[in-house]
């Protein structure tokens, strides 16, 4: 995919994450249909491996591991890897999926289901735990492009977004939200920076020795 597909692809993300937020919150006073039935029907499905399942990944998906641990985690690899252009790639997407998020939280300020079983910040829409979920998925696929990472990834988006709804702490729209802006600013970063990354290491940046 060139850069000119990557950049269109990535503002269509983020454009579309922005319109559902519109639609979600402002086009009606009510919580969609969907949304209500996803989160019942969770509700009466719920089993006690769900909720294990959901409280794992919440812990891996959120706070000071989410924020610092994984990010700091997958650039220390690139580093040992030799792949100093993906780690600052990395750096950056990971800043700014989550700066994303909040802009986009204060501008919709959605509530959150009245049934959640763990405590969240403030905003329902987009889901922060998804969005970063996409972010580490779709930064392994632009510095990999495989079609295991790709699948890998997308069902590690695919459980973050499914944990999200076990607890009851978002709505299932918050989720597809999260997913469409990890994704969006990876792909619009991407456009920018990926003849960088993928740039040949010079004499000059190899390592002595």
């Amino acid at each position: 995919m060139n850069r000119r597909m990557l950049l269109w692809w990535g503002v269509g993300l983020l454009a579309l994450a922005t319109a559902l937020g519109a639609v979600v919150v402002f086009a009606s006073p009510e919580t969609p249909g969907f949304d209500h039935w996803w989160n019942e029907t969770i509700a009466g499905a719920r089993a006690d491996w769900m909720v294990d399942f959901a409280l794992v990944l919440n812990w891996i998906g959120g706070g000071w591991v989410a924020i610092l641990g994984v990010p700091l985690l997958a650039i220390l690899a690139l580093v040992i890897a030799r792949r100093w252009r993906g780690a600052v790639f990395a750096a950056l997407c990971f800043a700014a999926s989550a700066g994303a998020v909040q802009v986009l939280k204060q501008l919709f300020g959605r509530a959150r289901p009245d049934d959640m079983l763990v405590v969240s910040d403030y905003g329902s829409f987009p889901s922060g735990h998804t969005a970063n979920a996409a972010t580490i998925a779709l930064v392994l696929w632009v510095l990999f492009p495989r079609v295991w990472v790709a699948i890998v990834g997308a069902a590690w988006v695919l459980a973050m977004a499914l944990s999200r709804t076990f607890l009851s702490v978002h709505w299932a729209s918050d989720t597809l939200g999260g997913a469409l802006v990890g994704a969006g600013v990876v792909l619009v970063l991407a456009a920018w920076l990926l003849p960088w990354v993928q740039r040949t290491t010079s004499a000059a940046d190899a390592p002595i020795g």
